[in-house]
């Protein structure tokens, strides 16, 4: 996909509506401004004012006017102005910064990308913001409740080869959590499961069948009931270290999602997941170089 015809602003870019081709039963609108306004009744006059203005676009970066003809299969472009959010008071790190990579230190409750009730309150959002790398996106990610080192690539031609790193697992990973100690579960192990992820829910579960999930589990230390464990996983489901942990009896303190889910205020940031992603190490698909990469943070240990 071609760069979008708005720049970012704010650390976030613009979004996009893609007029359908509907069919001849349905009928085809005749401007642009009517399948807008038939799209979002409720926002009338808002839309109304953003094509006024010149603030809706086509994928030319031309504006919309109010006789601007409907153009099917076509996207338009805008600014979204996204509802406020409770701040997440913790700063965003930076590891290390060179002319294709920049490396962040995550704090907890802080989403990775954009998505749901979470837009400007996200880790690329403030990095493109506050390190003026409109262009900047991650290559891999790391849920809200996890804290520690991300990768973000600077580029846009360097995106594919980071990506594909990551997604073809060439990369170590190591997780620190603190969670409960049970001498009757031996250490270190690997726990393979099946893990099932359904789109819309919350939550994932364990279920028999062939494992498509791998974690190496180590015991580093542990003293009063609890234990400091090193997770190193080989595959890379979501929640499978919550999951894998969870499976021995041994939950990740902080957790609400397992063994049983809890809501947690959106304003709520005194019990984070006790899960960190402590180390990244891979081979740079760009320079060749060693990349060796640590998170400065600490858990409740």
């Amino acid at each position: 996909m071609g760069r979008a015809p708005l720049p970012v602003r704010g650390g976030l870019g613009p979004d996009r509506i893609r007029m359908p081709a509907a069919g001849q039963e349905a009928g085809v609108p005749d401007t642009v401004t009517e399948f807008l306004l038939a799209t979002f009744p409720d926002a009338r006059d808002e839309w109304l004012a953003r094509i006024d203005n010149g603030e809706i676009v086509d994928e030319h970066g031309r504006a919309v006017d109010r006789d601007t003809r409907y153009m099917p299969t076509r996207f338009v472009y805008f600014y979204r102005q996204p509802p406020p959010e409770v701040p997440v008071p913790f700063p965003v790190g930076v590891i290390h910064r060179d002319e294709t990579l920049v490396v962040a230190d995550k704090p907890h409750f802080l989403a990775t990308i954009p998505r749901g009730a979470h837009v400007l309150e996200t880790a690329l959002v403030r990095l493109r913001r506050d390190l003026d790398l409109p262009d900047l996106v991650p290559a891999h990610r790391l849920d809200r409740m996890t804290a520690g080192v991300i990768v973000f690539v600077v580029r846009p031609e360097h995106r594919r080869p980071y990506q594909e790193l990551f997604a073809s697992r060439q990369v170590h990973k190591e997780y620190e959590a603190i969670a409960p100690h049970d001498p009757s579960v031996a250490f270190p192990r690997t726990v393979r499961s099946r893990i099932v992820k359904e789109h819309g829910v919350l939550t994932g579960r364990e279920e028999p069948g062939e494992p498509n999930s791998e974690t190496r589990i180590e015991l580093v230390e542990h003293r009063a009931g609890r234990g400091r464990y090193r997770l190193i996983p080989e595959t890379g489901r979501t929640h499978q270290l919550r999951l894998h942990l969870c499976s021995l009896g041994l939950p990740i303190e902080g957790d609400n999602f397992y063994p049983r889910f809890r809501r947690v205020p959106g304003n709520e940031f005194t019990d984070p997941l006790q899960l960190l992603a402590r180390r990244l190490a891979f081979t740079d698909p760009v320079t060749g170089r060693e990349r060796d990469f640590r998170s400065s943070r600490t858990l409740n240990w």
